[in-house]
């Protein structure tokens, strides 16, 4: 089973059991973020992590192996039109080179690591309209000299 077959079994899975991701995290003891990622194909999940998604939701062997398989971290190139996406693309266009200067300002030459990272959303109630919270929390990796 390649990974978008599998993502398609669980997505279906998901559907048809009424399940949110906060959900499944909660029953797995997982992160929802990781697990939708892991479950939507773009991270590989550990055998113990795997077989804990694929019972908890009635899945198959094959599943299990696919989502121990080794994603291929490709996506298009094109600015997405959906507008939750293109907001995040905006922000990035907006604000990458004011976050660059700020890191690096704070902590030299290097780059915030997306291996050596967890991510969290949280909801924030308030009475203008309720917010989205992202936290981003990367390992930052020095450039060398040599």
């Amino acid at each position: 089973m390649d990974k978008q077959t599998m993502t398609d079994v669980i997505v279906t899975k998901k559907t048809e059991l009424g399940l949110t991701w906060e959900e499944m995290g909660a029953k797995t003891g997982l992160s929802p973020v990781w697990l939708a990622s892991a479950c939507l194909g773009m991270n590989s999940a550990p055998p113990e992590k795997a077989a804990l998604i694929t019972e908890y939701l009635g899945l198959g062997e094959d599943v299990k192996t696919a989502l121990e398989a080794y994603p291929i971290k490709e996506w298009q190139q094109a600015v997405p039109t959906d507008p939750l996406i293109y907001r995040l693309y905006e922000v990035v266009g907006v604000y990458g080179e004011t976050l660059k200067e700020v890191i690096q300002e704070k902590f030299g030459d290097g780059i915030m690591s997306a291996i050596d990272f967890s991510m969290e959303v949280d909801k924030i109630e308030d009475p203008k309209g309720d917010r989205v919270l992202l936290t981003l929390n990367g390992k930052f990796l020095p450039y060398k000299s040599w």
